[in-house]
Formats: C-alpha cells, structure tokens, sequence
C-alpha cells in the first residue's frame, strides 16, 4: 500500500503518469488505474486485499463440510471421484479447485499415528545387502558390496563385506552374523529380493530352496516385509543407510583387502561397545548380553554348514562345482541332484561327494531294465571327509566298464533311451560334499 501511496502523492505533485510508470517500472495503465483509486489511509496490505476481493473467489464452507465427511468415511477417495459426486450434486467446481479443497480438508482431518514396533528379546533381527562406492586415499572409487545385520531389541550391529548379492553370499554373512552375535533370533526380517523369495504364486511366497534347507536346519523363520509397504522397510533400509553413511562414505582406506576390514572391525567395536544407540539409550553390547539368554545355539558352525545346491549329473556319471567332480551310480545320469557345499578352508575350494541314492533312472520305463530302481534320495549331511570321494568315483567307472563289457550291444542303445529320455523323466536325488583341504 505504500507504494501505491507513493504513486498517488507523486500525481498530485504534478509528475506525469509516463515518469511515474518509469520510475515505478509498471505500465502507464496501472499508474492511471490508482489514479482514479480513492486515496489510501490503511498501510495493512492483507486488510486492503480483502477489502478489494482480491485473488481466488472463496468457495461455499458447506461444499468443504461435504467433501471433509466424505474423506472420513474414505481416506483414499480419489479426486476424480470427489469432482464427480460435485457435479452430480450440482455444485461443480474445476478439477484445479477440487485439488486446492482436499488439501486443505486433509490438513484438518487426524492423521494416523505411525507407531515404531518393538520386539521383545532374541524376537527378530534385520538383515538386509548394500552396496556403495568407497574412496581410496590415491583418489580411485571401488564398489563394494556388503551385508548388514542388527538385533532389533539390543541394536547390536554387524556389518559383513560381501563379493555379491547371491544366495550363498546371504546365506555365509547371515551365518557368520548369527555366530558373532551368540545364537539365531526366532525371526529375521528381509526385503522381498530374489535371493530370499522367487516369485509369490496366488499370494503364497515360492522361498529360494537354497536359503529355505538353512534357515530350516537352523530353527529360525523368515518375516517378508509387505509388497508395496514402504513403512515396514524403514528399519531395514535404516540400517543399510547408517552403515553407508557413518563408515563407508565417511572414510578412506588404503585397499580393499587388508585396510577395509580392519577398519570395519574397529568400527564395529565403537558402535556397538562404546556408543550408546539412540533409540534404547543403551550400549548395543550391554543390552545384547541380555539378549544372548533368549537366542537360539548355533546348530552347526558356520564354517562347517554345507549349502543345498542343485547340479546336473552329466553323461558319464559325474557331477561338478566350482572346479571340483564327483562320481554318482550310473542310473543318476542326466539328473538334477542337490549337492551340499561346505565353505572353503583354507583357500581349498569345496570338494563335493555323490552319496549313494535311490534315485529314479533316467530311462523311461520301456527301455529301463527290470531292476531299476524307482524312489525319490534323501538329502545327506556333510559328514565324511574328502577321500570318500576318490574312492567311490573309481568303483562308479568299474561299475560303468563293467556293465559295458557284459553287454556291449545292449549298453549303446541305453545310452541312447537315456539321452533321449533325459529332459522328460528328470527327477531329484541328493548327494553330500565336504570341504575338508
């Protein structure tokens, strides 16, 4: 208003309206318009403005009462649909209005109260992958990958530099997490990724097998976070940020392979020994001595645990993994087994068994012989060392030369019912392997 004010005292000093309009950087128009203004006697801006009925033209209170009652029986009323029960009830109103009203209604309406969950002792943990950039002190950026873990009642953290983001990488950090913090929870929480869960069928989540055989041998449970629920994944994506955040973006290290790992390990120790966490106020390990009498003991070291992993039993009877053969009966050719795989010791990649099983026969059973067998393996442990391997897989090649030698005519046309007949009549056995050097 004092602008304007300005205007009207320079006119009637007798300065033009083109000096006034350059001098107040408007058009002439505007400085003729408050010309014919009565003169100003308030300073209050937002006084005149209602006065002149400035702006947007108010809408009718009982239209807002209307939509404020119609947002509380449905809190998700779209405005498509607001906008159309307003035509039909003969108050339209433009698509933008209607917009501008449901933000106002809303801010009104009580809001629901989101309330953190709290689990009682050795009740859940988090776990989840992550992956960032790290800067070395010469200046170059490295990837890495990782795996994060936290006891939700204690807040006890522990942080796992993976190669990748597959099952048995999830499988050895999760296991590894369980042993440094003194036993399994009842239940771990993860996202919905590959490696936990393939696909949902009918609603009903199809569990990756691999990771179903450990948790299973282990007594604890999986808790999925729901589809589409972004608030349910706060804690966990909390976590893979706050390890982002605080230590791995936060500092440099001479390489990947020594300095890393010893930082991370006396990061791990101030974090959960020396700082209180600030949801408990507590230290992260004094809580979790008190969570260590509810958690379940270890059933197998993890060091010790063989991973249930399906292979294909080529057509010389022989199985591999990861550089490593084995010999399984003749009547398992050209079927799928589940091999366990033990972790490495000692830089020794996992040496596998092939068990003796039941499997059913490849051969369709016109061509099979009478006294094939027709039964379903059961999985084996990791209980016998590596040398049970060499010895059985020269009795499967005698068995093999043998059989070749009695019946020569006969063996080349089975071979051939069996390669033919492999995809159709695959079945499942299982054979055990040791990690033993």
């Amino acid at each position: 208003m004092l602008d304007r004010h300005a205007v009207q005292a320079l006119l009637e000093a007798g300065t033009s309206p083109k000096q006034v309009a350059r001098q107040f950087q408007c058009s002439r128009r505007t400085i003729e318009r408050i010309a014919r203004e009565p003169a100003v006697i308030d300073a209050d801006d937002a006084r005149a403005r209602a006065a002149r009925r400035l702006g947007r033209p108010g809408v009718d209170p009982a239209i807002s009462g209307r939509i404020a009652e119609w947002l509380t029986t449905e809190p998700d009323l779209p405005p498509g649909e607001v906008h159309r029960r307003l035509r039909e009830a003969g108050t339209p109103l433009g698509l933008s209005t209607v917009y501008r009203l449901l933000t106002a209604v809303r801010a009104t309406l009580p809001a629901p109260i989101m309330v953190r969950f709290e689990g009682v002792a050795g009740e859940f943990a988090q776990f989840d992958f992550g992956h960032t950039e790290v800067r070395l002190v010469d200046g170059a950026r490295r990837r890495v990958h990782f795996a994060a873990y936290r006891l939700k009642w204690s807040r006890w953290l522990w942080v796992v530099v993976v190669p990748n983001e597959r099952v048995e990488a999830l499988i050895r950090a999760l296991l590894a997490s369980f042993a440094a913090s003194g036993g399994v929870p009842l239940k771990v929480v993860f996202d919905n990724p590959k490696t936990v869960v393939l696909r949902r069928d009918e609603g009903r989540p199809v569990w990756n097998s691999t990771l179903a055989q450990c948790i299973v041998d282990y007594g604890t449970s999986i808790e999925l976070c729901t589809p589409h629920a972004p608030e349910q994944k706060g804690s966990v994506e909390n976590l893979v940020g706050f390890a982002k955040r605080a230590f791995f973006r936060a500092r440099r290290f001479q390489d990947l392979t020594t300095d890393l790992p010893q930082q991370l390990a006396e990061w791990l120790v101030e974090v959960n020994e020396a700082r209180a966490s600030r949801a408990t106020g507590v230290i992260p390990a004094i809580r979790l001595a008190e969570e260590q009498q509810r958690l379940q003991p270890l059933a197998v070291a993890p060091a010790d645990y063989g991973l249930q992993l399906p292979v294909h039993v080529g057509p010389t009877a022989m199985v591999a993994y990861q550089g490593r053969r084995a010999a399984c009966p003749p009547r398992s050719i050209s079927i799928r087994i589940a091999s366990r795989s033990c972790a490495p010791v000692g830089g020794m990649r996992p040496r596998i068994r092939a068990s003796r099983s039941s499997a059913r026969s490849a051969i369709s059973p016109a061509s099979a012989p009478r006294n094939s067998p027709r039964s379903t393996a059961r999985a084996s442990g990791c209980t016998t060392c590596a040398s049970d391997s060499s010895s059985s897989a020269p009795s499967a090649r005698r068995t093999l030369r043998s059989s070749s030698t009695s019946a020569p005519t006969r063996g080349r046309a089975a071979s051939s019912a069996s390669s033919g007949c492999s995809r159709r009549w695959a079945r499942t056995a299982v054979a055990s392997s040791c990690s033993a050097p």
